[in-house]
């Protein structure tokens, strides 16, 4: 015959169990909030500026930029473009027109991604 848990015992794994899932998502949230404010201390959302188009352009970062569809590299270089006329007259937009964390999109990423599995999958290619 199976041996039952207490019912105390129960309750208390049921309450821990709340206890973690609340913290849980406080920790969530309190992530969330560092990170909108990161990214609103980084300042680049000012000058219209979204998180891909300040990553340090290497080779595989270049290449990710070549296989972007025209539309989305056209927008890229208009929003870079904008940003180097506003830094150099040492201005900002205005509030209303900043990039915001909700909106960035991450549209490199998936680009990336990819060349860079490409790039590993050669190497190990290459090593055989």
């Amino acid at each position: 015959m199976a041996s039952r848990a207490p019912a105390n015992q129960i309750l208390t794994a049921n309450y821990l169990t709340l206890i973690l899932a609340y913290h849980t998502a406080a920790t969530g949230r309190l992530l969330v909030g560092f990170r909108k404010w990161y990214y609103n201390a980084a300042g680049f959302n000012k000058i219209g500026l979204m998180r891909d188009d300040t990553i340090h352009e290497d080779s595989d970062v270049k290449e990710a930029l070549r296989r972007l569809p025209e539309k989305v590299y056209n927008d890229r270089m208009f929003r870079l473009k904008r940003a180097l006329d506003l830094s150099m007259k040492q201005a900002v937009m205005p509030k209303e027109q900043w990039t915001q964390y909700e909106e960035d999109v991450h549209y490199l990423e998936p680009y990336l991604e990819e060349v860079i599995r490409e790039r590993k999958e050669v190497e190990e290619w290459s090593k055989k």
